[in-house]
């Protein structure tokens, strides 16, 4: 057979599925907070989920911690909207642990969310896509028209006055020719899971021998978390595995990723039914659908968050979200992860086993600041006049991305875009030309904490 580099697709016309007033790309909680607080104006949503549920990383992904709603003092709120509006729902049937460290405010029961989430969108009546994956743009003239996708029904499009891309890697944005800009290295991803039996290992050290035994079983050295399940103490949340050295943007270093991020779990598993305890009974419960990608590319906005921003808690007059999780960035070329604080305060956690060390990265201050902000304009792209952004592909240099990019700061994002698609659909006007104060101001009416 001769080699060819190209195939023709033949042209072929493709059916509208939907037309409705705002289409969503991308159903995790961004995506679906996004959707909610669109339909709760009046609108009518579609939501475009390739997973087999919404919520993405803190459902599929198994990603269950959610960070403090408050300032850094967890003293005045600076997060409520959906967010907060979902935590109760998960309260009602035990489904959340709340905690004393303002860093780790919430452990949530990812699989009782999947029903939250799914109640949501029917609630609102909001049309929901699972197993659909976005495939294309269509534009007429400047503006998108509809959107390509592709499910068990075959090709088809969805037609929509306003779109919000929250695909989280920029996937409509950068179609639509949108420029973006890279770090030279992305934080490392992590695949997460669910194992059962931990009590059963006693006073074991487990992770000890993973130091000791990881390169017998092709692990680096590495650093990770995890804690307990919401009333399932037989269970526990680790992250313990990085993935090094691949682009999750690119489709074979994807897959390459989710295939060693599940090596990777089975080693450090076969590490401790070697070395352990005997009687111990240790098993693997769960694997994240999808693994855990903290970091790709970011849409060239209106404005560039900034470190600086973050760390001096700057204030802006069109501010939509506000976060008080420091500055957390997991080191590229190897273990380890830095904190930045935002009073001054810095901490480096190396390899697993070696102690953190402390340190400031600035002199005390008469008075830190407490909590930093999101300004709409790092989610405004400045070309397509009815796309909106949200999530973490925002505008954001490393330093400011490394803060804001957790869910519980990339939820308000999603919850300002679809309040902004609904606002320039309701005004006739390019997303580029809505006044920012009436934004704050409907967000503050839909339960949003604007300062």
């Amino acid at each position: 057979m001769s080699e060819k580099t190209h195939v023709e697709e033949p042209a072929r016309e493709v059916p509208v599925a939907h037309e409705c007033d705002i289409c969503v790309i991308g159903g995790s909680c961004t995506g679906v907070f996004a959707a909610v607080r669109a339909a709760r104006l009046g609108a009518r949503v579609a939501v475009v989920e390739k997973q087999n549920c919404f919520g993405g990383m803190a459902t599929a992904g198994l990603v269950y911690v959610w960070h403090s709603l408050h300032d850094t003092e967890g003293e005045l709120p600076i997060i409520g909207g959906l967010t907060a509006e979902i935590i109760e729902r998960l309260d009602r049937r035990d489904a959340v642990m709340r905690n004393e460290r303002p860093n780790v405010a919430f452990r949530i029961n990812t699989e009782e969310m999947k029903i939250d989430l799914d109640e949501m969108i029917v609630e609102h009546e909001i049309t929901p896509l699972l197993h659909t994956h976005y495939c294309a743009p269509v534009m007429d003239g400047d503006r998108l028209d509809a959107v390509i996708i592709e499910n068990k029904n075959g090709r088809q499009a969805i037609r929509a006055a306003q779109f919000i891309d929250a695909t989280g890697d920029a996937d409509l944005a950068l179609d639509l020719g949108l420029s973006a800009h890279e770090p030279e290295a992305y934080q490392p991803p992590s695949m997460c899971a669910k194992l059962y039996g931990m009590k059963t290992l006693g006073d074991f050290d487990w992770l000890a021998a993973i130091r000791e035994h990881g390169e017998e079983f092709g692990l680096e050295k590495d650093w990770g978390w995890g804690g307990p399940i919401p009333g399932m103490p037989e269970l526990q949340f680790r992250a313990d595995m990085h993935v090094f050295d691949l682009d999750t943007t690119d489709a074979e270093d994807l897959t390459q990723a989710e295939i060693e991020g599940r090596r990777k779990i089975r080693a450090m598993l076969d590490i401790i039914r070697k070395y352990g305890p005997e009687g111990s009974s240790l098993h693997l419960a769960d694997l994240a659908a999808t693994i855990g990608i903290r970091e790709t590319r970011r849409i060239c906005g209106s404005y560039r968050l900034t470190g600086d921003d973050v760390l001096t808690g700057r204030r802006f007059e069109d501010a939509i979200a506000n976060g008080s999780y420091p500055v957390d960035t997991h080191h590229a070329d190897g273990a380890g992860i830095t904190f930045h604080y935002l009073d001054g305060t810095k901490r480096i956690v190396p390899e697993r086993g070696k102690p953190a060390i402390m340190g400031r990265w600035r002199d005390p201050l008469p008075e830190d600041p407490k909590f930093y902000q999101v300004p709409f304009r790092s989610l405004l792209q400045e070309r397509v006049p009815n796309l909106m952004l949200s999530g973490r592909m925002l505008d954001a240099d490393k330093a400011a991305f490394s803060a804001v990019r957790v869910m519980v700061n990339t939820n308000q994002t999603g919850e300002a875009a679809g309040v902004a698609a609904w606002l320039a659909l309701d005004g006739d006007v390019p997303v580029q030309e809505l006044d920012p104060a009436r934004l704050r101001e409907v967000l503050a009416d839909g339960g949003s904490v604007i300062i």
